[in-house]
């Protein structure tokens, strides 16, 4: 996709307009999409097309029109707007052969024909617990192989940027008890940017390339796109990886290295017996088959993993976010591609200060790898957590205990 193109998409996101028709909500303040008030998850360019057609559902909107106006100067055939139409149709309740929403004009194009009734407020929310102070502030920007990825800033002050890892969603996030506490508390006294991996969240979900010099790319991209000559940065679990390759072969821009519940090396890279490797491959062949569904033993098996402490409504909250953030191919392409990960020799050639913070029962990522990261990056420092938990509860120690290691570390 084109920048021209990635910025008109953006700028066309930014009305602050929402659409109500049948039983669906358009929200395009929040690029979220709604059916009898529950959220429907849409690749960004299904949401791009309906949004195109909505604006224009006085008119018939021709196929060359929304080729250009959603993937710009990328070549693409017209079997992949076809594609996105009968995904639009499927989320929004309608059908080819119904055609109630999204009429098909057969040699023109398409044309939206139900009644649509523009509204001041939608769905009621949940109220956030988020400081006033702290306002998210999403963009876009475009990689070299057109990959357009999906970022955010909270918060104000020095920086810290989040490389991007598995499970997110930058809007869906703030309606997480997941991610709230995360997100409020990293972001307090500084400015917080992240973005959603490609593949996840915001960020495009139809890419070819999953290679880690991708991930890495993807992180350059962000970091230009913002104009940041030097700071620090923040590798959670996959995200570890990344942040530990850009500091090595950026060593002038990175400040500071703060590494939580990362590794080294994947689950392929690490097996070392026959049942390591099949249980690893089993994970992938869970989420290919489970993802998206309400399977109740899908769910408890990556809550159990993730969050073993974990209440109920943490789980459910967890099982969500695995639904709203990628498909299932996305989310079994991107756990074959970190379970490859072996950053062993990359971690000896970083040379900024590094704080690596790991959980002593992590019962995702196994403390061992976070004792060989502290090991392998020179001079870096190893803070045992109290926790089985992969992703810090607001309520435990262990969370706190955190905060205050990354808020002394960082203004060293």
């Amino acid at each position: 996709m084109s920048r021209s193109s990635a910025q008109s998409r953006a700028k066309r996101h930014n009305a602050s307009v929402r659409y109500a028709f049948g039983d669906t909500l358009l929200d395009t303040t929040r690029y979220s999409l709604y059916r009898n008030e529950e959220p429907q998850h849409v690749e960004p360019q299904v949401f791009d097309v309906l949004t195109h057609l909505v604006h224009n559902r006085d008119r018939v909107v021709s196929k060359n029109e929304l080729l250009d106006e959603i993937w710009g100067h990328q070549f693409v055939t017209e079997s992949a707007l076809t594609t996105r139409i009968k995904q639009l149709r499927q989320a929004v309740g309608d059908t080819g052969k119904e055609q109630r929403i999204v009429q098909t004009i057969h040699g023109r194009g398409y044309r939206f024909i139900a009644p649509v009734v523009e509204v001041a407020d939608a769905v009621e929310r949940p109220k956030l617990a988020v400081p006033e102070e702290l306002r998210q502030d999403i963009h876009f920007c475009t990689t070299s192989d057109g990959t357009q990825l999906a970022y955010a800033t909270i918060g104000s002050g020095p920086p810290l940027v989040r490389a991007a890892h598995w499970i997110t969603h930058l809007d869906f996030d703030w309606q997480s008890p997941v991610w709230r506490h995360w997100l409020i508390g990293l972001a307090k006294g500084r400015t917080l940017i992240r973005y959603d991996e490609r593949g996840n969240g915001l960020s495009d979900h139809d890419v070819d390339d999953w290679s880690m010099d991708a991930f890495v790319r993807d992180f350059e991209t962000v970091v230009d796109e913002m104009d940041l000559e030097r700071f620090p940065i923040l590798g959670l679990s996959q995200g570890g990886a990344v942040a530990v390759t850009y500091a090595a072969r950026h060593p002038e821009r990175v400040s500071h290295l703060v590494l939580v519940g990362s590794y080294c090396e994947g689950r392929f890279a690490r097996a070392r017996t026959a049942d390591e490797l099949r249980e690893a491959n089993l994970q992938i062949e869970m989420v290919r088959v489970g993802w998206g569904k309400d399977d109740p033993a899908f769910r408890r098996f990556f809550a159990s993993r993730f969050i073993p402490d974990g209440s109920a409504e943490l789980w459910e909250s967890f099982a969500e976010l695995l639904r709203r953030t990628t498909s299932a191919e996305n989310a079994a392409q991107l756990l074959e591609t970190w379970a490859t990960i072996d950053v062993r020799e990359v971690a000896r050639e970083v040379k900024a200060p590094t704080l690596v913070a790991h959980a002593r029962g992590d019962m995702a990522i196994p403390w061992e790898q976070g004792r060989l990261m502290a090991s392998l990056i020179p001079g870096a420092r190893l803070v045992p957590l109290e926790s089985r938990n992969h992703l810090l509860r607001a309520d435990e120690p262990a969370w706190e205990q955190l905060l205050t290691e990354i808020d002394a570390f960082l203004e060293t």
